[in-house]
């Protein structure tokens, strides 16, 4: 009778007589009744009781579903054509386990079958029993069947009775871990600890050493009690490198049985399969064909009815062994139903309604494989933390489909919740082709579409599998996953889009993410990019000379050129003068284009080093390197400049010399051409040390004379033209390409100009000479024409909009007084009109930092206090900040005072730090210089002044002032010479290990330099970087205060990718957590994210994160509940000693002492629920 005529005689009952197929069994005959199942109940959750609610609706059978308290939004129950709670207060896995009330659920809903999935009750005899004792039929095998089957050992000792080779184990369930001991003790190890009563990898454990039995027993007991319900044990040797081969069978209740051929499940992590494979490739047709033949002698044996499989280890010799059989349908039941075109869980219905193999049309002649298909497990579990399972929401969802793709799933939607009391299976992921290569192709490319975010999977780890040629050659063992650790080598996940999205949230809840300076908001514009030429080469310039000639031939071109150079600060200096070194990246790049191709004849353009280094790191979160490569390419053809603080390189202290010469060795790679090496001191060593790492990179070097003073007083005795001419001549004689001097307060007047300029140039007539100042004054054309005039090569100016106040000269300014003049620059206003319109409309994003706001204009008076242009508005800044903004006239009095009780100072960078510190210092306290000399004994003193005493930056030019000194430092330790010569050398390699263990695989060499010299700042930005993603490829308006609701705008991540991006709302309810859901719309598709509101957060209880720079501090390696606290404050423990045992999704994890130590504080109590990184317990160690 066809089961399609169901729905015409609903109550139909049939009782025929029917004769088995010779090809299958031999028989007497039998009766079978055939009643047709109306109504279906499903005693599991997830994607196997979708799978089975499908199968349902397909064969006109109503559906019905159980869930437990924590799946009440679980897709399962809405896929079902009804759902009922069950195991009300019970633990999420119990009310799985809860026979009494899924019987009652049944009876109550007039189901007449039950299936019972996979896992949970579906190898439980007494499920089955229960079933059928109320009078609805069990869709599996028979409760003796389950039993025997279910059971180890019965299971072992009837494959014996069937014939089939069996590997030796113990003849009976065990429960105590003495009888493992005495078991491994007798026959030897390895050994295989498994479930007696379950399978899925659930309570696996291979042992290898006697003294990790007992343990190995207890946790791998727990988890099958946990999962199965029952923790009894069954152990057995352990085959070293087998295949597992596995058969697929079929049985109805007139003892037909057929296979449906084999599956290779040999992928396998923690015995718990992630790749199957049908059939088994290069598998020996003899075999398999004796394989098949034993699992349905098995079959035949036992009297199997319904779905099973029958398990088999194949070593390397061609011997096969029993060892187990799965009475129940598998998770990889999805590729024998491909291969084949068998509906698996239909024919198990219509088994249960008492149809018969051959009246479903499968006997064995006509099962046929076609083709080889693949199913790939995709789990939230973490490959990069040893599988560590993690729950969570959701945040984006996307497969990859597709003609040969089937996707068999539950949870698997944006929003979704994954919980950590169940299996980690997300979705399962089916490939079907004519063959392994181009299933595995199909699995690729489907893989490779997914998009999930909001939890961590283990799709890097399935795609390593599958481009690894060993498995693509088709013949692997269990150990596969052991011997290949390059299977662990993933390149991270990028995951813009998201953690831009987490970035805005934050901003639209939390405010700005980066520190203001002032009320005004950035404009709301785009400025206007000039055009310049498409797809054509910008024009050679210096660089070219530079590539071909190297750094003499460099010098020697620039000395040879008539007329003025120019080198424009406007990517460096003038911004760090006067918007505190703000100016993005992304704002850099867009006018760079323009500059490359329309000032291709400037000498340099100064785009990097000095406070732009940290700025960038610290306030703009993006990386100061990948600004420098992009740059680069976006100008190929002008040399770089950058400021190189000697032996401080861009730093602020003093740093080990390999770490300065590693530090020049990556900038020349990463495109950096001329170095302009200068000391805060003029100290000679600290500058031939930078001097000399740059020579070593291959950079230009630009050695620098940093002036202050004023040499054309004659009252000015300190720092005459003798002292700077007997500097330059070491400087030249330590080989410097060019001689810099570095007027960073603007104090070189016309006259000092004449002098100075002058006098290098007839000491050194074929020696390049470049003049860098600031503008405070408003002299600062003047002096510079003056320079060009003495014999000057080059002179710093910046653009027009970016000039004057604290930065350099105008641009335009200095090319319009040299037009048509001997020193004709070679530039035009015209474009200089263009540059200055773009950076004119720029500078207004930049309002928070606008120096305007408390600096109108120059000031002469600096020619009294002689505080640097990249310091002046910096420390007004810093004034306002602290409350002194209405004494800032007295904070630059205070730094005159300060200047000269520290012996009137070179100042700069970073001593002129030291000066402003005490200047604001004395302000605060009310103190003049008078009071300081009295006082010093008392007085604690900023850290930079103390430093500076103790000798960490140089030695003074006049040597320090005492007994100013000797008062500051009190008695504390000293440094003679240059700083660094005694420091250790930086462990690179070390350093790169720590980062990467970390933050990741994608800690770079270049990362590792920053944190040589900015530790705390570089883990800062690594860890901004690793949550928020690429923040500089926001727009600058949207980057400082975010953007507004309703708002639309686009981020190009990269080249060809755009997002559209769509404020939409914010939550105004809190979650218990503190959090508040931000919704966007992402290039057309709702997302959203939660962020915790930190102001209302402060009231609510949030458990502890680790810090991982902490040492000592142990967080939670994976989600989930604390089972187990095994130490106790005050003690004493030792490395790799059980601290903690978590467990998640029915996996347990013991968290070990990664050292001696004295338990300081224990944070976490048994049964408490945790995130990933939640704080466990704090040590001392040893």
């Amino acid at each position: 009778m066809a089961p399609g005529g169901r729905g015409l005689v609903p109550t139909l009952c049939v009782r025929r007589r029917i004769h088995t197929t010779s090809s299958m069994h031999k028989s007497p005959v039998s009766a079978l009744e055939y009643r047709p199942i109306k109504s279906l109940l499903v005693a599991n959750r997830g994607e196997i009781a979708i799978r089975v609610f499908r199968a349902c609706t397909e064969l006109g059978i109503r559906s019905v579903a159980v869930y437990s308290e924590q799946d009440k939004m679980h897709m399962h129950r809405q896929k079902a054509d009804g759902s009922f709670l069950i195991g009300k207060g019970l633990p999420p896995v119990q009310a799985y386990l809860d026979i009494p009330e899924i019987i009652r659920v049944a009876k109550e809903n007039d189901v007449d079958a039950i299936h019972p999935g996979y896992g949970f009750l579906s190898e439980r005899a007494d499920f089955a029993e229960a079933v059928i004792a109320n009078g609805i039929r069990f869709v599996g095998p028979s409760p003796e069947v389950v039993r025997r089957m279910g059971d180890k050992v019965a299971a072992r000792q009837a494959a014996i009775e069937a014939g089939l080779t069996v590997v030796p184990g113990t003849d009976k369930p065990i429960t105590n871990p003495d009888e493992a001991l005495e078991f491994c003790a007798k026959y030897g190890l390895p050994v295989m600890l498994k479930a007696a009563f379950g399978g899925g990898g659930r309570g696996l454990r291979v042992v290898r050493d006697l003294n990790e039995v007992k343990e190995n027993f207890k946790r791998a007991s727990s988890e099958a009690k946990a999962s199965f319900g029952d923790g009894s044990m069954f152990i057995e040797k352990f085959i070293e490198k087998p295949r597992h081969i596995e058969l697929q069978l079929l049985g109805d209740h007139a003892g037909n049985v057929v296979h449906l051929y084999e599956r290779d499940c040999s992928v396998q992590r923690r015995h718990q399969k992630l790749v199957e494979v049908a059939p088994a490739p290069n598998l020996d047709p003899k075999i398999r064909n004796a394989m098949a033949d034993d699992a349905v002698k098995l079959a035949r044996h036992v009297g199997y009815a319904n779905a099973g499989t029958v398990e088999f280890l194949l070593d390397t010799s061609g011997n096969y062994y029993f060892i187990e059989v799965n009475a129940r349908l598998q998770v990889e039941h999805t590729v024998t139903e491909e291969i084949t075109g068998i509906d698996l869980v239909q024919s198990q219905i219509r088994v249960a309604e008492g149809m018969t193999l051959p009246e479903m049309g499968l006997t064995q002649d006509k099962i046929v494989v076609q083709g080889c298909a693949i199913q790939c497990r995709v789990t939230t579990e973490d490959p990069a933390k040893n599988f560590q399972p993690d729950f969570g929401r959701l945040e984006v969802f996307r497969s990859g489909e597709g003609m040969g793709i089937r996707l068999d799933g539950a949870s698997a939607f944006a929003g979704a919740i994954i919980s950590p009391y169940y299996d980690s299976l997300l979705v399962k992921v089916i490939s079907r082709a004519s063959d392994l290569a181009s299933s595995a192709a199909k699995m690729n490319r489907s893989l490779r579409e997914f998009r999930i975010r909001g939890v961590k999977t283990n799709v890097p780890f399935l795609l390593n599998v599958l481009e690894n040629q060993k498995f693509l050659n088709g013949t692997i063992d269990t150990t596969f996953i052991d011997e290949h650790p390059e299977l662990f080598q993933f390149k991270p996940s990028k995951n813009r889009a998201q953690k831009l999205l987490n970035y805005l949230g934050a901003l639209l809840v939390n405010g700005s993410l980066t520190p203001l300076a002032t009320n005004i908001k950035p404009a709301k514009i785009t400025p206007s990019v000039p055009q310049t030429p498409v797809a054509s080469p910008p024009p050679e310039g210096f660089k070219r000379i530079l590539d071909r000639d190297g750094p003499e031939g460099f010098a020697k071109a620039v000395r040879a050129h008539k007329g003025l150079l120019l080198m424009d600060t406007t990517f460096r200096d003038a911004h760090q003068s006067l918007l505190a070194t703000r100016v993005r990246t992304h704002d850099l790049l867009r006018i760079s284009p323009f500059v490359s191709h329309e000032f291709s004849k400037l000498y340099s353009l100064e785009n990097w080093g000095g406070a732009t280094f940290d700025v960038a790191l610290r306030f703009l979160h993006e990386c100061p390197w990948e600004r420098l490569d992009s740059m680069r390419k976006a100008i190929p053809n002008i040399p770089f400049q950058m400021l190189l603080r000697g032996a401080n390189a861009v730093g602020y202290t003093s740093y080990p010399d390999n770490s300065v010469y590693k530090f020049c060795e990556l900038s020349v790679q990463a495109g950096m051409d001329v170095f302009r090496v200068f000391d805060s001191l003029n100290y000679l060593p600290n500058l031939l040390l930078g001097m000399d790492a740059v020579g070593n990179a291959g950079g230009v070097i630009e050695a620098a004379i940093s002036y202050t003073g004023d040499i054309s007083d004659p009252k000015r005795t300190k720092y005459t033209l003798k002292y700077y001419l007997d500097l330059a001549e070491q400087l030249v004689k330590g080989g410097t390409h060019v001689l810099c001097i570095k007027d960073m307060a603007g104090l070189l007047k016309p006259r000092a100009a004449a002098m100075l300029v002058g006098a290098l140039r007839e000491k050194y007539p074929d020696m390049p000479i470049h003049v860098h100042t600031h503008d405070t004054s408003g002299a600062g054309v003047a002096s510079m024409l003056q320079c060009a005039r003495s014999g000057a090569d080059v002179v710093d100016v910046a653009v027009d909009s970016m000039s004057g106040m604290t930065s350099q000269p105008s641009m335009g300014a200095m090319v319009a007084c040299l037009e048509g003049d001997e020193l004709d620059t070679g530039f035009t206003l015209d474009k200089i009109s263009r540059y200055n319109a773009y950076w004119e409309q720029t500078r207004t994003l930049y309002g928070p930092f606008e120096c305007a706001v408390t600096m109108k204009s120059g000031n002469a008076d600096v020619y009294q206090n002689e505080i640097p242009g990249g310091q002046y508005t910096n420390l007004q800044f810093q004034a306002f900040s602290l409350g002194l903004g209405e004494q800032f006239e007295e904070v630059k009095a205070a730094y005159i005072e300060a200047n000269q009780l520290m012996g009137d100072l070179i100042k700069v960078t970073p001593s002129s730090k030291v000066v402003g510190d005490f200047a604001q210092f004395m302000v605060q306290n009310k103190l003049n210089a008078k009071d300081i000399l009295e006082k010093a004994d008392e007085l604690s003193f900023p850290k930079s002044v103390v430093e500076f005493m103790q000798g960490h930056l140089g030695e003074p030019y006049g040597g320090y002032p005492e007994p100013l000194r000797t008062k500051i430092l009190k008695g504390m330790p000293t440094v003679s010479g240059r700083p660094g010569q005694n420091m250790e050398p930086f462990d690179f390699v070390a350093a790169k290990e720590q980062l990467t263990q970390r933050y990741g695989v994608d800690i770079s060499d270049y990362d590792v330099s920053s944190y040589s010299m900015y530790p705390q700042v570089t883990e800062d930005y690594l860890r901004f970087r690793e949550k928020y993603g690429p923040v500089d490829k926001l727009d600058t308006r949207i980057f400082l205060t975010g953007p507004k609701v309703g708002e639309e705008f686009e981020v190009e991540i990269e080249k060809g990718k755009t997002l559209h991006i769509k404020t939409l709302a914010m939550a105004e309810d809190l979650t218990p957590n503190g959090e508040r859901e931000v919704f966007f719309e992402l290039n057309g598709q709702l997302r959203s994210v939660f962020i915790k509101d930190e102001e209302a957060a402060v009231e609510l209880h949030v458990h502890p994160k680790y810090n991982p720079a902490v040492a000592g501090e142990i967080g939670a390696p994976m989600p989930g509940t604390v089972i187990e606290v095994r130490v106790k404050e005050g003690e004493e423990i030792k490395k790799g000693q059980p601290m903690i045992v978590l467990s998640a999704m029915k996996m347990e994890m013991v968290v070990q002492a990664p050292c001696d130590a004295v338990v300081k504080s224990v944070i976490v109590t048994t049964d408490m629920k945790l995130e990933g990184d939640d704080l466990l317990l704090t040590l001392d160690p040893k």
